[in-house]
């Protein structure tokens, strides 16, 4: 039989004058505006096309849309400050004029955070859990913007296909977790405006049976009475669920909806998709079920 379902605590993250409730799960559509993205064959690394894209995602139910002008997989490049700024800004300005919908920046860097929470960004989502511009912490403090601190075994902003391994994968995180916090709130940064991200994939390790295990557990992250991010899309510990098979990236989706399911029922608060409309339906699927659930 099921265990029960893990219910959301009613919490809210505030952003100046906007509010997002976390009370049900959101989702995150992710939009990445570069020439090499690991995922979409960079199908939106032009303006416009990453605008039109934008609007689809909205269309099919995005509650937040999470925008990168850098990729941060393994062999993706060093884009400067100004291109990155270039790639990302005036899609933020565009979409916020004509949406309120929430948007994050997808950044390490501190100078492209303050430009795009200048440009109507709600939030920044930084890999290096603020370990990569020592800036940005200060610049989180000072907009009193949401932030997601995301677990990552490389220091730096682009991961690694290292096979690393781990006595408890868990208990690795929590010490992350708790370093990190303690680092946020000595800067400045309210506890309540942070989500923790597990990280996923090669983040973690090239072996996926640590991805597995976090997603597995992932409950046990509640411990911080924080707001839970899982971004799994299309990631590599998926690629290889299939005996005798190695998954493209579209080949993923399936694999990835059935352990966001599963961290979903867990208590996660947002599911970070390129695929927006499967994640809409997934989120209305797992409501469904809980509610059925309470009957």
């Amino acid at each position: 039989m099921f265990s029960a379902p893990f219910e959301l605590p009613s919490r809210t993250l505030h952003s100046g004058q906007k509010e997002l409730k976390l009370d049900t799960p959101r989702l995150m559509g992710i939009l990445n505006s570069t020439p090499d993205s690991f995922s979409d064959g960079s199908s939106f690394y032009k303006f416009d096309a990453a605008l039109a894209q934008a609007r689809k995602m909205i269309t099919d139910g995005a509650d937040w849309l999470d925008i990168g002008g850098e990729s941060s997989g393994p062999e993706s490049t060093d884009v400067s400050l100004d291109e990155e700024l270039q790639r990302v800004v005036p899609l933020i300005q565009t979409i916020h004029a004509e949406s309120d919908i929430w948007i994050s920046v997808d950044t390490w860097k501190a100078e492209v955070a303050r430009q795009s929470l200048e440009a109507g960004a709600d939030a920044v989502n930084d890999v290096t859990a603020l370990r990569g511009d020592a800036e940005m912490a200060k610049v989180i403090a000072e907009y009193q913007v949401p932030v997601i601190l995301m677990f990552s075994k490389d220091s730096s902003a682009r991961t690694t296909r290292v096979q690393s391994d781990y006595e408890d994968v868990l208990d690795t995180l929590k010490s992350f977790f708790r370093e990190r916090l303690e680092f946020a709130e000595s800067n400045g940064i309210h506890k309540s405006q942070i989500v923790l991200d597990p990280g996923m994939g090669l983040f973690i390790s090239g072996k996926a049976k640590y991805s597995f295990e976090v997603i597995r557990s992932i409950s046990e992250l509640h411990e911080f009475d924080l707001p839970l991010l899982l971004g799994p899309s299309r990631k590599s510990f998926l690629a290889e669920v299939s005996p005798g098979r190695s998954l493209n990236f579209s080949e993923r989706d399936i694999p990835c909806v059935a352990v966001s399911s599963i961290a979903l029922w867990q208590g996660v608060s947002i599911i970070r998709f390129h695929e927006v409309e499967q994640g809409r339906l997934l989120i209305d699927t797992i409501k469904a079920l809980k509610s059925g659930a309470a009957i």
